[in-house]
């Protein structure tokens, strides 16, 4: 059974995303093989990164995109074999782990942890991490999130255990009102989010960046996919090719941000935003990088977000990346 994963958080592409939930689109990786691998996807993210890129190119395999708002409903498709592959940043896959999905995590993403921050309004008398001692927290967006990562990870840095603040959970729109009104006075919010906060008059308290979040997302293949020795093959070959198209993205932002725009309808503001808070790498699952989302995992399931915890390492298939 998949349990809480209407409450696994979403990615920031995903809550900008114009498109439907569950809307498939299909493209041909190249050549004619006889292998199809349905990548799954939020917001076109993954496609608009290997189509501006070229990444794709040469490939003897085919791609079939399985495309979905958030990190929820792709989880539920790879539970379901609607999708070969899942993609989200390291709390979503951590949650589905622990809601019983069966994949393995196959490679890590990586970004500095920059778009995730604690804004607060200026004048608030919230000057230090210390001061949110007492205060009402709003975290976006669902229970499990990044942001309600940071928040209690910056709390146990300063000496605060997590029952020290009020925690309300309210998605990013609507707390994006509530914070130009003046009804918000510590918000634990991402991306354009966050930039839309701080262009408000707020004030940046704090940010995921120095590994107050871990900047880690995963690539996961269904526990199927990976019993196909030909999905297999191909899988390890996306990967590579994954890798070398968020090298590019980190190199030609400005490209980036205008496939982004084309192909996504996101105004230029919001293109440029995603563009930067994109994940530049892709990465074997090495001990370091089990290590440092086990403790993220530890730390939720002491503040009794994750429950079950999950074994990391336990959970990762290392064979495909070296």
């Amino acid at each position: 059974m998949i349990r809480r994963l209407a409450a696994a958080s979403v990615s920031l592409a995903a809550l900008l995303s114009l498109t439907a939930c569950g809307a498939d689109s299909s493209a041909e990786a190249g050549g004619k093989g006889p292998v199809t691998l349905t990548i799954g996807d939020q917001a076109k993210t993954l496609q608009t990164i290997v189509a501006a890129s070229g990444a794709l190119k040469g490939a003897d395999y085919k791609v079939k995109w399985a495309e979905f708002e958030g990190a929820a409903p792709l989880f539920q498709a790879v539970q379901a074999g609607a999708a070969d592959t899942t993609y989200s940043a390291d709390l979503p896959a951590l949650q589905a782990l622990s809601g019983g999905v069966r994949f393995k995590n196959v490679a890590a993403l990586k970004n500095d942890g920059r778009h995730v921050g604690i804004v607060v309004p200026k004048g608030s008398g919230i000057d230090s991490v210390k001061d949110l001692k007492g205060q009402k927290v709003v975290v976006s967006s669902a229970k499990g999130s990044i942001s309600e990562y940071l928040l209690a990870n910056a709390l146990k840095q300063n000496g605060l255990s997590y029952s020290d603040v009020k925690v309300q959970y309210l998605l990013p729109t609507d707390a994006q009102a509530a914070f130009a009104s003046g009804k918000i006075k510590a918000w634990a919010t991402f991306g354009v989010y966050q930039a839309v906060g701080l262009g408000q008059g707020g004030k940046l308290l704090v940010d995921g960046a120095d590994g107050r979040v871990s900047g880690y997302g995963f690539v996961g293949a269904s526990d199927e996919a990976l019993a196909d020795s030909g999905k297999k093959v191909a899988l390890t070959d996306f990967l590579k090719r994954l890798g070398t198209a968020l090298q590019w993205t980190s190199t030609h932002q400005d490209a980036y941000a205008k496939a982004i725009e084309q192909r996504n309808g996101a105004d230029p503001t919001v293109a440029k935003t995603l563009a930067s808070a994109a994940y530049s790498k892709v990465l074997p699952l090495s001990p370091d990088v089990n290590r440092t989302v086990q403790g993220v995992a530890d730390l939720m399931n002491g503040i009794g977000v994750l429950e079950p915890n999950v074994d990391v390492a336990d959970s990762a298939d290392t064979s495909l990346l070296k």
